[in-house]
């Protein structure tokens, strides 16, 4: 084997090493924190499964040299090698959206969160001043009203629609909200994990192919 060769041969095992480790161990972990809802982390591991997915390409580009120099293009291990190289590309790419598509789903749930939470501290602000402004304003007279007002308060509330309840039952309290982003959060993650388990298994094939025949 010429210098070339084992250059090339270097080139190539160097890249798979220090490629597709890093980028499996990525798309094996982001499922873990969008179930925590850790959006730091999936942004990070975002990064680095497109970063590390583009420099994986040089495996395939050195092993196509190394075939060349070889002349092994004709064996059929090298062939589904390097289908199943391209497979898992387009597999990867599809990690990748989804990686994006979680994050944005993500984003659109804290932001919700952060505007339910600032209407809710105002609701309780322009109430606490309501009351406040109430106590200011009330008088011996205005008290003996506020004493009769709450029996004719059931009342008048009877007449209102979409006030009728059962006696006994308290009226039903609204839940929160339910978002899309959270259900597209857990449809993403499960993708993520699916397509990554394929991929990893279509790396150890490589390998046992390469190892088997090199």
């Amino acid at each position: 084997m010429s210098f070339t060769d084992r250059l090339v041969l270097w080139l190539h095992i160097g890249f798979a090493i220090f490629t597709i480790g890093p980028v499996t161990v990525a798309i094996m972990s982001t499922p873990r924190y969008i179930r925590k809802r850790n959006l730091v982390i999936v942004r990070y591991l975002y990064r680095t499964t497109m970063i590390f997915t583009m420099v994986s390409l040089g495996v395939l580009l050195f092993g196509l040299v190394l075939a060349g120099l070889k002349h092994d293009f004709s064996k059929p291990w090298l062939t589904v090698s390097m289908t199943l190289f391209v497979v898992a590309i387009v597999l990867l790419l599809l990690i990748i959206r989804d990686q994006h598509r979680a994050i944005a789903a993500m984003e659109d749930a804290e932001a919700t969160a952060a505007e339910a939470a600032a209407e809710a501290q105002a609701a309780q602000a322009q109430a606490a001043q309501a009351q406040a402004a109430q106590a200011q304003a009330a008088t011996p007279g205005q008290a003996t009203e506020a004493e009769t007002a709450p029996a004719a308060q059931p009342q008048a509330a009877a007449g209102q629609p979409g006030a009728e309840t059962t006696a006994g039952e308290p009226a039903a309290l609204p839940g929160p909200p339910v978002t899309a982003g959270t259900h597209l959060g857990h449809v993403e993650r499960g993708r993520v994990a699916t397509v990554g388990g394929v991929v990893t298994l279509i790396w150890l094939v490589i390998l046992v192919l390469m190892v088997w025949n090199g």
